[in-house]
């Protein structure tokens, strides 16, 4: 395996690359301002702190069916606002949306406490563009393959790029999102989608139980701990299944599947395929793949929310080089 630049080193990464009007457009659009590199770390460190005290304070108090409830609830919400809508159709197009369903998932996503939409789509298709080499900004393999390289690595890709100063160009990686006026006006009001994720579980909670203690622990379990859970699932996508797992399928970088995720991840960690095909609607095209996030795709269709679906039909993966079984075809169409 080889090793690759670390991501301190700026060849290949600030290089310009052309766009269609003969300019130029770096990869990078400068650094990050303090302030809001210390939102990072706050809207990172609390959540995680909060899933740490998880432990002791589910023992025996401060735990109740409504928290679990709310909790499922708005992790499901954020959780296929991100898998569905900044990743799925953001990110890779994989099927065409109407305008209440597009700004939805917009601010879907942003419950997650993830960054704006246009920060993490910039981010991810940068990912891909640069999957597992100098430029990606998560890969764990950018330090090399022994293993302190790849503990270090693990770190990087987890969570540790979090806190890098540098910011992706979004002009280079998302002009369809800054032209899009709802889509910019959406991301702008990250500040509101973030305070609204939190409170809205500590409202319900207080309202449903008609008490304080209702919204504190509704506050803590619905909102900082599912933030929490999610976001290391998430990293999870980026870490993990880049180091190991199944590769059924030829892949842009190191992708890999890892069922024990898919349940939670909601169909993201059948990493594989995705990197075979990246704009393909469905992530778990094999028997037994789970994958929720197709599941709400195919029923946005139904209703007639989405159309021009990308699914996985048979001539589609069938352009794919495949090393293992034949591929499932449910919810081909």
């Amino acid at each position: 395996m080889t090793t690759l630049t670390a991501p301190g080193a700026t060849r290949g990464v600030t290089r310009p690359a052309p766009d269609r009007r003969g300019g130029a457009k770096p990869v990078l659009d400068g650094r990050r301002p303090p302030g809001e590199s210390a939102l990072v770390y706050f809207f990172t460190l609390v959540p995680m702190l909060a899933l740490v005290a998880a432990v002791p304070l589910a023992w025996g108090w401060g735990l109740s069916w409504l928290d679990v409830g709310l909790a499922v609830g708005f992790y499901l919400l954020s959780g296929l606002g991100v898998t569905v809508g900044f990743h799925r159709y953001f990110t890779h197009r994989a099927f065409k949306a109407n305008r209440g369903l597009r700004n939805g998932l917009a601010i879907a996503g942003s419950t997650a406490l993830q960054g704006d939409v246009i920060t993490w789509v910039a981010d991810h298709r940068r990912h891909h563009a640069f999957a597992d080499k100098e430029g990606d900004p998560h890969s764990p393999w950018l330090f090399g393959t022994t293993p302190g390289a790849l503990a270090k690595g693990f770190f990087h890709s987890h969570l540790g790029w979090l806190f890098g100063r540098d910011r992706t160009n979004a002009a280079r990686f998302t002009p369809d999102l800054l032209a899009d006026g709802d889509i910019a006006r959406i991301s702008r009001l990250f500040p509101l989608w973030t305070v609204l994720s939190l409170l809205s579980p500590a409202l319900l909670g207080g309202l449903i139980t008609m008490s304080w203690w209702g919204a504190l622990t509704a506050f803590f379990w619905a909102g900082l701990v599912r933030v929490a859970v999610l976001h290391h699932v998430t990293w999870s996508i980026n870490s993990i299944c880049h180091m190991i797992g199944e590769r059924p399928f030829v892949a842009q970088g190191k992708a890999t599947n890892v069922w024990p995720l898919a349940v939670l991840s909601m169909g993201e960690s059948w990493h594989n395929l995705h990197h075979a095909d990246p704009t393909c609607a469905r992530h778990g095209v094999q028997p037994g793949q789970v994958d929720m996030s197709a599941r709400v795709i195919w029923l946005f269709e139904k209703l007639g929310w989405a159309d021009n679906v990308r699914w996985p039909t048979p001539s589609r993966l069938a352009k794919l080089d495949v090393h293992a079984a034949t591929p499932s075809t449910t919810m081909s169409r």
